[in-house]
């Protein structure tokens, strides 16, 4: 197909090929019968995607192709284990003329066997995963969005146009009216207000005393009014204004 790409699944350094007798039981093959300590060509292993398609090619030291197995399906008849190894395959191989071959194959290295079936393994149950997602899709009806002759629907904004917004309105508060207006209560962490000072106008001093002026005391001396009534700062006014009862132990001094 168009667009698809070569994808590299694996690689085997090593890997031995062996002329396989024909099968003579439904029984299976088996690689004792092989000569397995006398291979017939040893190369390295490539086995790549395209698409779905798998390619497992067999190779020399320089990259020349020995011989390509494509594989349909795994387990299949272009990939089969032997009965008596996990080590040896019987791999089915074409040269893309329509002639087909049966050749064995196998690795020193248990490890490399497990990898060469992992990976096959793996490749195609990937695919039909895909086919299967793929069918369920096309199953599904197609969902009808469109509106019947007649139909309507109402879209909910949250909120009449130009209205401001529930976190951005300011509360309400329901304090008593005080002079008129309304009485809003003090920020807050806010600085208390200071507390208001009455002004205090000390009485004027008392006039000169009649010793030297040669009037009557009592009559010269006005009576001072207590504005702050029983409070300590009247009874200091009180003292201020009122002469002290020692004006007449000493006519000598004038007093102010």
């Amino acid at each position: 197909m168009a667009g698809e790409y070569e994808r590299i699944l694996t690689v085997k350094p090593e890997v031995l090929v062996y002329r396989i007798p024909p099968r003579s039981t439904n029984r299976g093959y088996r690689a004792a019968d092989w000569g397995l300590d006398k291979p017939s060509w040893t190369g390295r292993m490539r086995i790549i995607a395209t698409g779905n398609k798998v390619v497992v090619k067999l190779e020399d030291r320089n990259g020349e192709l020995f011989a390509q197995a494509p594989i349909d399906s795994y387990p299949g008849m272009s990939v089969e284990s032997v009965t008596d190894s996990s080590r040896y395959f019987v791999l089915k191989i074409a040269d893309g003329s329509g002639r087909t071959a049966y050749i064995g194959i196998g690795f020193a290295d248990r490890g490399d066997a497990f990898d060469f079936n992992v990976t096959l393994q793996d490749h195609f149950n990937s695919v039909k995963k895909d086919k299967e997602i793929e069918q369920n899709v096309n199953t599904q009806p197609a969902l009808d969005l469109q509106l019947k002759e007649g139909q309507t629907f109402k879209i909910n904004l949250g909120g009449k146009l130009g209205s401001k917004t529930q976190g951005s309105a300011r509360p309400r508060t329901n304090a008593p009216l005080s002079g008129g207006g309304l009485l809003l209560p003090p920020p807050p962490g806010g600085v208390a207000a200071p507390k208001p000072q009455t002004s205090y106008q000390q009485p004027a001093a008392s006039s000169v005393s009649a010793d030297l002026l040669g009037m009557n005391a009592s009559n010269s001396q006005p009576q001072a009014s207590n504005p702050f009534g029983q409070s300590d700062w009247g009874e200091f006014a009180s003292a201020q204004s009122n002469p002290t009862n020692n004006t007449n132990s000493d006519p000598g001094w004038v007093q102010f």
